[in-house]
């Protein structure tokens, strides 16, 4: 699985590393195109790790995470040019008229927005209401950002949001319980490596396209290469991380990670 943000020649500074050039997206695309995976969306990853339908041989699923103003503009356009589906997921604070959010200032598209990515072959999931750091929160504010932002996605598209993606990818097995409680079928981590068919429902890996990557670094991953596979348990590092960040949290109260 592959994690896009912006796309974009001139993005914000706080969201630069994270964003590539339409240029630099439509190489990527046809590399994706060129190496005979078949793109398909989560519902469809979600179907086989449930045991209720078979993936093709070498699938791929192309993401995007919280809304920016591209993404129902030339990037979906750029998607449905070449026949692909993926899936966007949204933050709802960041796309709604004086809606709460704890992203910065950017360019981010609307909420009636929204059926657009559909009819260009994008399904919607949820990013949370605030983009909080989602292990850092209390339960009541967790069931809200997980809740809220699920029924507002599904007022605006006239049916069930089925997936979630952790902001930052952060997560504990509180937030994925949590995920599934409220009816999330499936919730995407980042964790920097391959997805597998062993992967877990609750903690899908991805890889992050950053600025710097090259269609070659694209050629590589599809090739199953250059990035470890999932699933694996957390490091000590990442577990020290987390309790850093919640206590952090505790004295600062919440906040972007950056």
């Amino acid at each position: 699985m592959l994690l896009y943000h912006a796309v974009t020649d001139d993005p914000p500074d706080w969201i630069a590393e994270f964003t590539v050039t339409p240029r630099q997206f439509e190489a990527q695309l046809d590399a994706v195109v060129a190496s005979g995976r078949t793109p398909v969306t989560v519902s469809a990853l979600a179907d086989h790790l449930a045991g209720r339908a078979p993936l093709p041989a070498r699938p791929v699923v192309l993401t995007f995470d919280d809304g920016f103003a591209d993404l129902p503009g030339p990037t979906a356009a750029a998607m449905a040019a070449r026949g692909l589906p993926g899936t966007a997921y949204l933050t709802t604070g960041a796309i709604v008229p004086s809606g709460r959010c704890l992203l910065p200032p950017a360019p981010m598209m609307r909420l009636d927005q929204a059926p657009l990515l559909e009819q260009a072959g994008l399904e919607v999931g949820g990013h949370t209401v605030t983009h909080a750091q989602l292990d850092t929160l209390g339960p009541s504010a967790l069931a809200h950002e997980l809740r809220d932002s699920k029924r507002v996605l599904e007022d605006a598209l006239g049916h069930p949001v089925r997936h979630l993606a952790y902001p930052h990818g952060y997560n504990s097995g509180a937030v994925r319980r949590a995920a599934a409680r409220t009816g999330y079928e499936t919730a995407a981590a980042v964790r920097h490596a391959l997805s597998s068919q062993r992967d877990e429902r609750y903690r899908i890996a991805r890889l992050i396209v950053r600025r710097g990557h090259t269609v070659a670094d694209v050629e590589a991953w599809m090739r199953g290469e250059g990035a470890r596979v999932a699933p694996y348990r957390d490091g000590v590092l990442t577990v020290g991380w987390r309790w850093y960040r919640r206590a952090r949290a505790v004295a600062r109260g919440p906040e972007f990670a950056g």
